[in-house]
């Protein structure tokens, strides 16, 4: 239902001294044009490539060598070629920001209510030195893969930085991940140097994974080096574990190493920087391999221009280390910020501690899923009556739709005057397509803009664009080259699975994936993933319209629905099928379905509702916290899910095995 007036508008202060109004100012200035809005200034960032991404890398101060050309071959996609005679480090753009003997915060970590430390930018700075030094030692040289299998620790920054300084590549997991999950992904890429650590906590629990980590690095004959943090000590357990070979204790690994200037290989702007996976649900998993230039370029506009993040704040987001906002939390150094790290359940202490820290820390930049959000808002907390919360005036959600209601929650229980910047991206891009604006309007349900340089538009099933703001929906594209465009997949040779992935549904533009409506006010509402939508008699119908509905309810916890092919074993139709996750102690009962069919069809239309409502008790997800619509519906039709390894819960899925419910 639209509305008239926006949740939340930036006063004429916050606009004024917003870094995207001197950004505009400046290109107004240099190249004699006038904006007179935000979009006039996307136009003008997509029609001009070359003059914008030239302005971000000076607007954002980049370290290294710019060269003359800023885009050749603007009209290939892919084989657009961003910067190509440019040279700069990665890790140098993020550690080399501050005074040499700065004593501030660089890094700021808790892991639940069981650790806690600090480590300054002089700090940071040697201990990437000492780490250099010691992989340097250890025989790693240019494009040599390190791999870590770490909880979001300072060890883990530490590392990447180290690595990246040499030109190493860097691919990370959570240390959740099962053995085959990790050999899925490692295994194609033949690191040279594991770190990890000897277990993780959650909510409250030590978890040793040293046995695990033992059976990994056996059944993965490139490592040479396994370098083990001691995150549990002695919760660890009496030391039984399974010898893993060529571990060394993180401390032994540095210990030859004093700290000195860091000697960073100067590198191409496409030289490879990260490694990330696809969800691995449907196959093995894709390597995606990202280029340094293109993802620190992406990360300083999102950061300063688009979060507002200036020297000085305090950028927090809720992630692990198998997630690509992990990746994207950590250009925020290049940016001038803190990065407040955390690891562990963000429901510890009641799901407080994340508030907990919110207050003590000055936080000032609050990220983390819409699912998180979500949930506060069934456990009815209001942070906003228990802490001042008087830094935080940003609070960005991604991972999944943010519902119309989660803008209430936050709006009425967090803080009124705060920019709530629903965010969508993915690992694919290592970055947004589309995202918040500090002097915007927020509307309810909407986010709020395309972003700068991205050529973001919606097309029909025949490839045309939808007419904004008439409630149409269609396929969330790019129509031109952006610098983090991956430079391709690992072993593909020919790039044929990277075309395959992005450009065979409309040649020569990027399809995302995304099912998507844009709005009248210029936003965004992203009604789920297009291979996940459903189609009952022909009307295509976004998976997060049926969620929104659903979970208002208060007997819902949560909600996945799929399409059931119907009648089964014919090519035709499909009918909705919704499971439900009550609340402890409920039975899903023919009032309660009646119940939730109706508040769809009051809500929505016909169509929606659901001919078959099942109760769970789980719901499956990934390791990064996605609901599977597609797993559990190939576990419905009786088709095989091929990586199991990649959920976080595969167990889950035996309840959807099998339904009496969905035989009639």
């Amino acid at each position: 239902m639209p509305t008239s007036r926006p949740l939340w508008t930036p006063t004429p202060q916050r606009v004024e001294n917003a870094l995207i109004t001197a950004f505009a100012r400046r290109v107004e200035t240099r190249h004699g044009f006038r904006f007179a809005d935000y979009p006039a200034l996307w136009r003008w960032s997509i029609d001009r490539p070359e003059r914008f991404w030239g302005e971000v890398w000076d607007d954002g101060g980049i370290l290294g060598r710019r060269g003359e050309r800023v885009l050749v071959d603007a009209s290939r996609m892919p084989g657009a070629k961003y910067f190509p005679d440019a040279t700069l480090n990665y890790a140098r753009n993020l550690i080399e920001r501050r005074d040499p003997g700065d004593a501030g915060d660089a890094l700021v970590f808790r892991g639940e209510d069981k650790a806690r430390s600090r480590l300054s930018h002089a700090a940071l700075r040697d201990a990437v030195s000492r780490f250099a030094q010691a992989l340097a030692a250890a025989g790693v040289v240019q494009g040599d893969r390190v791999a870590a299998m770490m909880p979001n620790l300072p060890e883990t920054i530490v590392a990447m930085l180290g690595g990246a300084s040499r030109g190493a590549i860097w691919s990370s997991c959570s240390p959740d991940f099962g053995v085959q999950g990790v050999l899925d992904r490692f295994g194609q890429i033949e690191p040279k140097v594991l770190v990890t650590v000897d277990g993780y906590w959650y909510n409250g629990k030590p978890v040793a994974i040293l046995d695990k980590v033992a059976d990994i690095v056996a059944k993965l004959p490139s490592v040479e080096r396994v370098v083990v943090v001691p995150y549990l000590g002695a919760a660890a357990g009496p030391g039984d574990s399974a010898p893993v070979r060529g571990a060394l204790a993180w401390e032994d690994f540095i210990a030859p190493h004093a700290p000195a200037p860091i000697e960073y290989a100067e590198l191409p702007f496409s030289h490879p920087l990260y490694i990330l996976y696809s969800s691995g649900t449907t196959g093995v998993p894709k390597c995606i391999v990202h280029g340094a230039g293109g993802a620190l370029l992406q990360h300083v506009k999102e950061h300063r221009l688009h979060c507002d993040v200036k020297p000085g704040d305090r950028l927090f987001y809720y992630t692990t280390c198998g997630w690509m906002m992990w990746n994207w939390l950590l250009s925020g150094l290049a940016a001038g910020a803190t990065l407040l790290l955390y690891d562990g359940s963000p429901f510890v202490r009641a799901g407080r501690v994340l508030w907990d820290y919110a207050d003590e820390e000055r936080m000032t930049h609050f990220g983390t899923s819409a699912k998180y959000i979500d949930a506060l808002r069934k456990t009815a907390l209001v942070p906003r009556k228990d802490y001042a919360l008087a830094t935080l005036r940003t609070m960005l959600s991604t991972g999944s739709p943010l519902a119309p209601e989660s803008f209430d929650y936050v709006y009425q229980a967090v803080k009124d005057d705060l920019a709530l910047s629903s965010i969508s991206g993915g690992t694919d891009i290592v970055s947004c397509f589309v995202l918040g604006n500090p002097t915007l309007p927020v509307w309810r349900g909407e986010i709020q803009c395309p972003a700068l340089g991205m050529a973001v538009d919606v097309f029909d099933e025949d490839g045309q664009p939808v007419p904004p703001g008439r409630g149409e929906r269609g396929e969330l594209v790019c129509t031109r080259p952006f610098p983090s465009m991956p430079i391709g997949f690992w072993n593909d040779p020919g790039d044929a699975k990277y075309r395959a992935a992005y450009f065979e549904r409309f040649p020569g533009v990027w399809c995302h994936g995304d099912y998507t409506e844009v709005t009248e006010h210029g936003g965004l509402v992203i009604y789920g993933r297009s291979d996940a939508t459903l189609n009952p008699g022909g009307v295509r119908i976004g998976t997060a319209e049926i969620y929104r509905q659903v979970e208002q309810l208060d007997e819902v916890e949560e909600s996945l629905v799929i399409g059931q092919d119907w009648p089964p074993g014919e090519v035709g139709d499909v009918r909705v099928v919704l499971f439900v996750k009550l609340r402890p102690g409920l039975v899903l009962d023919t009032a309660l379905v009646e119940r939730i069919q109706k508040h769809i069809r009051t809500s929505t239309t016909p169509r929606h509702v659901p001919a078959k409502v099942v109760q769970v008790t789980d719901i499956p997800r990934t390791k990064s916290n996605k609901i599977v619509e597609l797993a559990v519906r190939n576990v419905v039709h009786g088709r095989p899910v091929k990586n199991l390894d990649a959920l976080a819960n595969p167990e889950a899925l035996e309840q959807y095995r099998d339904r009496p419910e969905l035989k009639t």
